[in-house]
């Protein structure tokens, strides 16, 4: 489990007791209410499969696009956009091995993550890592709900592959940008696994 989350299950456990002696129907919503929060923050244990030939996923989720010329980005450069529902994992894990060049955050608007124009609208934080194959970006996006971005590295910093480099509080969006010239082995609609699942291959 994450520690964010010990702030909310704290107040739930307190919220929870309070009404136990006062309203047990409401103590049992708030108990459950606080399990599924607890559910939420969970941090699962990975298999990583280190592979500096493999673009891994950077959010547990489901593919909803896949743009080959995505806007505001250097030319050959694709864009993989993952939506996290609440019920999904929301660690966010570095898809590849390398070095923290940049991380610019942009204040915004919490339209739907699942809209397309959440990846401009939204308030959203982009982690820029560099490689001996080229630049890789992440940008985690908050959603409707989702009010609090966390980014657990900063720039100078190597991460490697499949490690925990942030997590959004509750529903939101990650977009990973990767060269055009890695072959894709994800499609739209397609169900995801953060350090796990392979969206791309570098070609050899």
């Amino acid at each position: 489990m994450v520690k964010d989350a010990w702030p909310y299950l704290i107040a739930g456990a307190v919220l929870t007791l309070v009404l136990a002696a006062t309203a047990p129907a409401a103590a049992i919503a708030a108990g459950l209410l606080t399990l599924g929060v607890a559910s939420f923050f969970r941090d699962p244990k990975r298999t990583v499969p280190h592979d500096p030939a493999l673009i891994l996923s950077p959010a547990d989720g489901k593919v909803v696009k896949i743009d080959e010329s995505p806007g505001g980005q250097p030319r050959g450069t694709r864009c993989v956009s993952i939506f996290l529902s609440v019920f999904n994992v929301h660690v966010n894990r570095s898809p590849v091995e390398g070095r923290v060049a940049d991380i610019r955050y942009t204040p915004g608007e919490f339209v739907p993550a699942f809209r397309e124009k959440a990846s401009e609208l939204n308030e959203q934080n982009l982690i820029t890592l560099d490689t001996a194959r080229g630049a890789i970006g992440v940008k985690q996006i908050a959603g409707l709900i989702a009010r609090r971005i966390r980014c657990y590295k900063r720039p100078g910093e190597r991460v490697t592959q499949g490690e925990k480099i942030g997590f959004i509080t509750f529903g939101s969006r990650v977009d990973l940008y990767l060269p055009a010239e890695a072959g894709m082995k994800v499609a739209v609609g397609d169900m995801v696994k953060g350090g796990t699942s392979v969206i791309a291959v570098y070609p050899s």
